[in-house]
């Protein structure tokens, strides 16, 4: 297999005839050859070739052969050639979304922004675009995808179905409809590469890494649809726990429980827009609040042991890894953001009063010299954590996140992994450049399953 790059150009003739620069041809190895089968996607023809006077790589595409695979426009692009005579143009690359509308300049809604930079960053290497389960076409194995132009606007065009998928479906319930779950098994059944499954509940972490004892050295101990007993018991062992929804995000309707052995329990909670502590004088009615307040939930819900936090000022502290597989197929932390507490919040989310800062920073102030140390040894541990989750997961992953803590003695742990993790860390200023690198990560694995490596995979 040999990957160069080249110029695409179009051309008028109607007739089914590829013209490729002298310099290409030999780059391709198609001296003397006639003909040539030219992919893309899974649209294939046979085009008889033309040498052209003109240096550097040079492709043109007649109507007829473009019209035929549906080649999406001119430019700059990847060509995989197999050594014999198939040429495969791309990749095609499709990002997966859901169809809020808010207007032809945001067909994606609030995500149009993010998927316009994977676009860009994409241009000049792959044809990439944003598409919904509705704009596929399975009788004719076509996608109306949503494409970018010179000027950032976007525009339609028919493509054949992409040779990779980025999945960003943004909504959980529908994420577990047989709708989309056919949609996702489609793609599977005909090889190609769908990344980013769904998402990740939080019981279906702790469960797929039960029997990783290289995971759970860094797994608080968690505790799906605890009995009453179950959470006296834990509360007793660990003093305080962490009462939270199994498929919650942005810790909504999280609690903080504690037991202090001469002054009761407490629980502190998110109420409206207030955080509140409250003090019960026995366990009872600590349960018959939850109770009241949650009702049949509660059986969703996961206690999860309390792990005595870094703290600046009194505040404790986590970190978010923002994990990504590069073009070589292996984990690496894309950005690392570190996420201070509200004074008297259960979470460290922004919308609880909470502050983003750099980790080099936060733990500059939590362990002074000691803290390059314990970031390398941090990232080392997500590192880990990231392949046991893949090792142990059946569908293909390319980006998670994980809510990571260290406590006072240095221990890493890990609290939550997320298959489709948000970007807010990335609003930083200091973090803007490890935002782009998070995009380039994600073109790179698309390259990587798409196979478009010269010869790596």
């Amino acid at each position: 297999m040999s990957l160069t790059t080249c110029n695409v150009h179009f051309s008028q003739q109607s007739d089914k005839v590829v013209y490729l620069s002298r310099p290409l041809i030999q780059q391709l190895r198609l001296s003397g050859k006639g003909s040539i089968q030219l992919k893309l996607g899974n649209e294939v023809l046979t085009a008889t070739i033309k040498p052209l006077k003109r240096s550097g790589n040079h492709l043109y595409l007649s109507a007829g052969v473009r019209q035929s695979i549906r080649v999406p426009k001119s430019g700059n692009i990847y060509l995989l050639s197999n050594d014999q005579d198939e040429i495969k143009l791309g990749p095609l690359v499709g990002i997966l979304t859901d169809s809020i509308r808010s207007g032809e300049s945001y067909p994606f809604g609030t995500r149009s922004g993010f998927i316009k930079q994977v676009l860009r960053t994409g241009d000049r290497k792959a044809y990439m675009f944003g598409f919904t389960p509705g704009d596929i076409n399975w009788q004719q194995e076509t996608v109306n995808g949503y494409f970018l132009n010179a000027q950032g606007n976007w525009y339609r065009k028919v493509v054949p179905l992409p040779d990779v998928v980025y999945n960003r479906l943004p909504n959980r319930k529908a994420e577990t409809s047989s709708y989309i779950s056919a949609v996702r098994e489609r793609f599977v059944k005909r090889q190609i590469p769908l990344f980013n499954w769904s998402f990740l509940n939080k019981a279906d972490v702790y469960r797929l890494l039960d029997n990783d004892p290289e995971a759970l050295l860094h797994l608080p101990e968690s505790v799906s649809n605890p009995t009453p007993a179950k959470i006296k018991e834990m509360l007793d062992k660990y003093q305080f726990l962490y009462y939270k929804p199994g498929g919650g995000s942005l810790g909504i309707g999280i609690y903080r429980l504690t037991h202090h052995p001469r002054r009761g329990y407490f629980a502190r909670y998110r109420r409206g827009s207030e955080n509140v502590l409250v003090r019960y004088s026995s366990f009872q009615s600590l349960m018959r609040m939850l109770q009241a307040r949650l009702g049949s939930r509660m059986s969703q819900y996961v206690a999860q042991q309390g792990i005595r936090l870094v703290e600046i000022d009194g505040c404790p502290l986590d970190f978010r890894f923002h994990m990504h597989k590069n073009g070589s197929n292996q984990w690496v932390p894309a950005g690392i953001g570190a996420k201070k507490a509200g004074r008297g919040s259960v979470t460290t989310h922004i919308k609880s009063g909470g502050s983003l800062m750099t980790p080099e920073h936060a733990l500059s102030r939590t362990f002074g010299d000691g803290a390059g140390a314990i970031l390398q040894k941090a990232k080392a541990v997500a590192v880990k954590l990231s392949e046991s989750i893949e090792r142990n997961y059946p569908h293909r992953l390319g980006e998670l996140g994980l809510d990571i803590g260290i406590d006072k003695s240095g221990n890493v742990w890990m609290f939550e992994a997320n298959a489709k993790p948000g970007r807010s860390i990335f609003k930083h200023p200091a973090l803007r450049s490890e935002g782009k690198a998070s995009v380039s990560y994600i073109l790179e694995h698309c390259l990587f399953l798409s196979r478009f490596q010269g010869g790596k995979g």
